[in-house]
């Protein structure tokens, strides 16, 4: 029995070091891609959001807050109170709508991190994410153009944690409570999928998640709410899971229903949309997840 026990504690580390070394450039990377955005750039791309007029029910508004949106690296908890901000210089719902919904989907840190899954699904992640902001905005524009659909009272401007008069200093605070908020996360998710790759058969990840079956894409979907806690955690997995047999549009389901409806993400949201709002949440999000992932199925 200590035999056995010794053998398989040896395949997991090996297998653990082998997705280490596949996807670590990645993380570091992504880590400092982001740090250098939130030092440098997030006022800049915050500004641009807060200068924007005009009709709130232009497409190119909606198009542009989304596009915002996605380079944005702020986590929900920094984004609603911005958001809040944006509400009370006059912008839109349907603008907030599209900008909350692609910053909580993707930032420029995520992308670096989804690069280490390829091209095929980093581009699939990038136009799904950028198109469920627009369609959020849409949503909203359709159906709540002369009401309000957020909340934010309460809600001051985030406090910037980034004023070391020293640049060099600066980034550096910034990284390290980067890597404090992802290294955790990050090798939890490296051990799992050395887990993963050691004990569940392809067959059966090809059973789940493969294929052009809508089930697979649901299955997908459902797994994202309880599984996905942190976005570079959620990437050896997915890779793994896409080396065994899960199909595109399950991974872009993956995707989009798990920070979406990451629970931390989940409290915040409650507050600012009420449990009406709130649902009509949930329902928007399974079921663009459940269409896009069939149809990139049906496409690529």
């Amino acid at each position: 029995m200590a035999d056995i026990i010794k053998r398989e504690i040896v395949y997991i580390c090996y297998y653990f070091m082998v997705q280490l070394r596949q996807i670590v450039l990645f993380w570091l990377i992504g880590m400092v891609i982001g740090s250098v955005v939130s030092v440098f750039f997030k006022d800049k791309i915050h500004d641009l959001m807060r200068n924007m007029k005009g009709d709130g029910g232009s497409l190119i508004g909606i198009i542009l807050a989304s596009m915002l949106g996605i380079a944005s690296p702020l986590c929900m908890y920094g984004t609603i109170p911005i958001a809040a901000s944006f509400s009370r210089g006059g912008i839109r719902d349907e603008w907030l709508a599209s900008f909350m919904m692609s910053s909580i989907l993707l930032n420029p840190q995520l992308i670096i991190y989804s690069a280490a899954l390829g091209v095929k699904v980093l581009a699939v992640r990038i136009v799904t994410c950028f198109l469920c902001g627009i369609a959020a905005g849409l949503v909203i524009r359709i159906f709540y153009k002369d009401k309000a659909f957020f909340r934010f009272d309460g809600f001051d401007e985030p406090k910037n944690k980034d004023t070391a008069p020293n640049v060099f200093i600066r980034l550096l605070k910034n990284l390290g409570r980067n890597f404090k908020a992802t290294g955790l996360y990050f090798l939890i998710g490296v051990f799992l999928s050395a887990l993963f790759q050691r004990y569940v058969p392809q067959d059966a990840v090809t059973f789940m998640f493969g294929g052009n079956e809508a089930w697979g894409v649901l299955m997908a979907s459902t797994v994202g709410v309880p599984l996905y806690v942190c976005g570079g955690g959620t990437i050896p997995i997915l890779k793994t899971w896409l080396a065994k047999g899960m199909s595109l549009g399950s991974a872009a389901a993956f995707m989009i229903t798990g920070p979406a409806t990451k629970i931390t993400n989940l409290g915040a949201l409650k507050v600012v949309l009420g449990i009406k709002h709130f649902l009509l949440y949930w329902a928007f999000v399974i079921l663009y997840s459940v269409v896009t992932g069939i149809l990139i199925n049906l496409i690529l």
